[in-house]
């Protein structure tokens, strides 16, 4: 009977402790979902806040740590002995409850409609807020350390296949947060990782994020400061995906992903993340968006750097920090900052001339010339610093330039350097002028056209400029054109560009000492059309530069082709009449049936 009685207290005593134990399962329970409560309820109510929002923001951050650091917890996480690592559990929650229904009450005061102590007060008790939350997190890093709790016991949630559920991609995204707030160093390497992979396949996942993640933009932002390199790359890449959507990049704006970002591109972060940061700025930026929240938190200054240190920096992230500046320069404020206070200027300049990179050269050459469109004052800046010798160089046929990039220079020019006497006075000394002409007897069919369009342009200037070319032998090149089979608009503008050429007198005895050219113009005078083109009323007016001359009428008239021309009189061009009566009228239409009947005989 002792035994026996002995067996029935042991019995006893173990259902009583089994009992205890049970009540402690659900009062710990009830402890972790009442601190899961209040912390989700502050995060929702904080989003209201209006008055120091970004001190709200890092309010937020914590609070979403202590969050996804407790969401797991389960009775086998508590110690069974209820010694002291029992109850240090149950005091971080219970202090983390009373913290968030404090910091509640300061909701109210931060919407504006009471301050109760003014605001001075109010950012005072927001700081005691996030200086207690930091203690938490702290605390709560303890505990996990001490062995209490364990974060590797957490279930790995398996990625939803094609077509799943909205909610089933719901609650995958936001384990991955889950991770990313509270895990370490390769946890959150690997969260990151996997969200960019789920973002860059499915739209849905880019609208959970923005949508269904309490918090999701902030946990990313504060996530671009991370000091594990690996980390912040990965959260770069996340980013970007969802600034590749128009609809969501205000949120990001709005989240306070601009500032982050451009300390990426300030810090010693490695070529990566810089690389990233600057796309995901082109993205954020593109057709001048947000172009006053980048300049506003140092963005030109920094991109000017990259694009500086060309070394350092390497063809890629020059490329992308172009981008983002040539985003930048469509608001004209920005654009004079950037010539007269950032110095713009030199940098490109000096990156035209030195970028080895083919890719990197055509980004700054095109950012050179918006820069400069537009505005006479940046332009002139950028001719004084060099810019003119800068292109003209880019354009030597024995450079390793691609053709491409040649383009890309002769469009830059265009926009730059036409505008005055002076600069084309420069293009000229340059050596300008054999760049075009090589282009035009050897560059390939769009390189032709933007060499022929440069000539055109030049015709316009002045007329020593027209001189120049006619020194230079442009006559007989755009005369070839006119008779090669080139587009309407191609041949409009040789047209155009040898009226301009003839009518300087040096350039019209220069033209009719080659006695092939009139003959080729008469030729080109055809009446095979019922209208006249274009280019070949620029032909006529040609024509009547050079009836200007005794030597000049006389190879009109001498002309196997001048049947052209009467034909064109016959038919009442007006041109063409002027043209006949200055060659002699009547005498020359008895000399004009003597040759056709000398012809057809």
């Amino acid at each position: 009977m002792g035994e026996e009685a002995r067996e029935a207290a042991a019995a006893a005593a173990g259902r009583r402790k089994e009992g205890k134990e049970a009540e402690q399962d659900e009062q710990g329970r009830v402890r972790v979902a009442a601190a899961l409560g209040a912390i989700s309820d502050l995060v929702s109510a904080s989003l209201a806040a209006s008055l120091f929002p970004f001190k709200w923001q890092l309010i937020r951050d914590r609070l979403n740590r202590l969050h996804a650091g407790i969401a797991d917890i389960t009775v086998a996480d508590a110690p069974s002995d209820g010694g002291e690592r029992h109850e240090a559990l149950v005091g971080l929650l219970r202090a983390i409850s009373e913290t968030a229904r404090e910091a509640s009450e300061l909701v109210p005061r931060s919407q504006g409609r009471h301050y109760g102590g003014g605001k001075l007060r109010l950012r005072s008790d927001l700081d005691v807020v996030a200086a207690t939350l930091d203690a938490l997190v702290a605390r709560m890093d303890e505990i996990y350390a001490s062995g209490a709790l364990t974060r590797a016991r957490a279930l790995v949630v398996s990625r939803p296949g094609a077509g799943a559920s909205r909610e089933d991609v719901r609650f995958y995204v936001r384990d991955l947060f889950a991770r990313l707030r509270v895990g370490g160093a390769e946890m959150r390497r690997e969260a990151a990782a996997a969200l960019t992979e789920v973002l860059h396949d499915d739209e849905k996942c880019v609208r959970v994020v923005v949508s269904d993640v309490a918090d999701g933009i902030g946990v990313l932002v504060w996530l671009l400061e991370c000091p594990e390199a690996c980390v912040q790359e990965e959260v770069l890449e996340a980013v970007s995906v969802i600034a590749g959507f128009e609809a969501y990049r205000s949120d990001l704006v709005v989240g306070g992903v601009i500032a982050p970002v451009i300390r990426v591109l300030d810090a010693r972060a490695r070529p990566v993340a810089k690389e990233r940061a600057a796309r995901l700025l082109c993205r954020l930026t593109e057709n001048s968006d947000n172009a006053w929240a980048v300049a506003a938190h140092g963005g030109v200054t920094a991109l000017l750097n990259v694009c500086a240190d060309y070394g350092a920096s390497g063809g890629e992230l020059v490329c992308a920090a172009c981008r983002v500046l040539r985003g930048l320069v469509g608001v004209d404020e920005i654009r004079k900052y950037m010539v007269a206070e950032a110095g713009a200027a030199p940098v490109l300049v000096s990156l035209c001339q030195g970028a080895a990179d083919e890719a990197a050269h055509m980004q700054a050459v095109e950012l050179l010339a918006a820069v400069a469109s537009g505005d006479n004052s940046a332009r002139e800046v950028m001719i004084q610093e060099g810019a003119v010798e800068s292109l003209v160089c880019a354009l030597d046929p024995s450079s390793p330039r691609s053709s491409k990039a040649r383009e890309v220079a002769l469009r830059a020019i265009d926009a730059l350097c036409f505008s005055s006497p002076a600069s084309v006075s420069r293009l000229v000394g340059a050596g300008f002028l054999d760049r075009v002409l090589f282009f035009l007897r050897n560059g390939d069919s769009t390189l032709q056209h933007c060499a022929l369009k440069a000539a055109h342009r030049l015709c316009h200037v002045s007329e020593d400029t027209k001189k120049a070319m006619g020194d230079a032998g442009f006559m007989p090149e755009l005369v070839s054109i006119l008779h090669a089979p080139k587009s309407l608009q191609a041949r409009e503008m040789a047209a155009e560009a040898l009226c301009a050429m003839v009518s300087v007198h040096r350039n019209r005895k220069r033209f009719v000492q080659e006695d092939r050219n009139v003959a080729q113009i008469l030729q080109l005078l055809s009446p095979d059309d019922e209208k006249l083109s274009p280019a070949k009323r620029f032909l006529l007016s040609t024509l009547m530069h050079l009836s200007d001359s005794t030597s000049g009428r006389r190879k009109i008239m001498s002309s196997e082709h001048v049947r052209n021309l009467e034909r064109l009189a016959e038919t009442n061009v007006t041109d063409a009449k002027k043209i006949v009566k200055k060659l002699g009228g009547s005498k020359l239409r008895n000399i004009f049936h003597g040759i056709w009947t000398l012809q057809k005989a």
